[in-house]
């Protein structure tokens, strides 16, 4: 997805970048959100909104938000910047994300 927002925004691979930081870490974030317990394959964020998901969920975000944020502006003196325009589209993002897996979230009645 960071690709084809780059080769149609001109963005210069900033969003791909961010998008393989992230797949990178990513099993590093399973297991700082979920501990040494968790299983690789039976992890599914719609399943039920929990702690370790919402820690999970908010990490990628932030460190999502951060490197994109962070390689377009590239000077280290617009740090606060970047740092503020991290925090606040990760919140806008996160209440999205949230409003989303509750739409998508199967429902329990028979």
């Amino acid at each position: 997805m960071g690709i084809l927002l780059d080769m149609f925004c001109n963005s210069g691979g900033i969003h791909t970048m961010a998008s393989l930081v992230l797949a990178y870490i990513r099993p590093s974030l399973f297991k700082f959100a979920f501990g040494l317990s968790y299983e690789y394959q039976t992890v599914k964020i719609a399943d039920k909104i929990s702690p370790e998901r919402i820690t999970l969920l908010l990490l990628a975000i932030f460190i999502h938000h951060f490197i994109l944020f962070f390689f377009e502006y590239f000077r280290f003196d617009l740090i606060f910047t970047v740092l503020l325009r991290t925090l606040f589209s990760t919140l806008f993002t996160f209440i999205i994300c949230l409003l989303t897996i509750y739409l998508i979230k199967p429902s329990n009645r028979r």
